[in-house]
């Protein structure tokens, strides 16, 4: 059985590297849906940019964290000076409490901004990143199909005596395996691109999570991260 399961897997391999090295030197057809194809590389496309956003958000919140820390530093240092300088008490009183008023409102809007980074990394890094994740299976599933379709298109081409007949009803029922494989795959695909991001930008969580067990599809949970605003509400 296990002799069965290599055997098998490496005629699978073999068939796969032989159709992907045909696709690079441009001697073999590719099976091309626009439609799904087109998802893909919005997505990926849309991944970047949102990564960039996140790089910059980042950097964002550890500039104010450090201008908030500045302000409640010199805010400190005015509130001293006005305890001992009596001449000049009112003043420095009165830029010790403007400082601490700056140093309020900026943690009001660092917090706002750690939370926008936080639904930011969520959407990158888990929601995007395990829906690409599926898009590697389809696209395995696309190359297996196609290696099978070639091989039968190879096999009803030649000629037809006992042996031939015998090795096409099997690349047959090989090719139709794999096709059903990979038509259902691009059927989950186009499902989870549609469920999955518009219950993201619907700000509907609960829908999203269902949509991403639907497909057997599990967040990734950064250890040492706290809880983004999706996993919260």
């Amino acid at each position: 059985e296990k002799f069965d399961i290599v055997k098998k897997w490496g005629i699978n391999t073999y068939k796969c590297t032989k159709q992907l090295l045909s696709e690079r030197f441009g001697r073999g057809s590719r099976t091309v849906d626009l439609e799904l194809e087109t998802q893909i590389e919005l997505l990926r496309e849309t991944k970047r940019k949102y990564e960039s956003v996140l790089h910059l958000a980042r950097a964002l919140t550890a500039h104010l964290y450090s201008l908030v820390q500045t302000q409640h530093a010199l805010g400190d240092a005015f509130a001293d000076l006005s305890q001992k300088s009596p001449e000049l008490q009112e003043e420095f009183g009165y830029n010790a409490e403007t400082q601490k008023l700056l140093c309020k409102n900026g943690e009001t809007l660092l917090g706002a901004v750690n939370f926008f980074v936080s639904s930011i990394n969520t959407l990158v890094n888990k929601t995007m990143e395990d829906t690409l994740m599926t898009v590697k299976q389809y696209e395995t599933a696309r190359l297996e199909y196609d290696a099978y379709r070639t091989d039968l298109e190879e096999l009803s081409m030649g000629p037809r005596d006992a042996g031939a007949v015998s090795r096409l009803d099997a690349a047959q029922s090989q090719f139709q395996s794999h096709k059903d494989k990979y038509e259902k795959l691009r059927a989950d695909q186009l499902l989870l691109f549609h469920n999955a991001i518009s219950a993201y930008f619907a700000g509907n969580q609960q829908q999203l999570e269902q949509t991403l067990k639907q497909f057997n599809i599990k967040l990734k949970t950064p250890g040492a991260e706290k809880p983004s605003w999706l996993e919260e509400q």
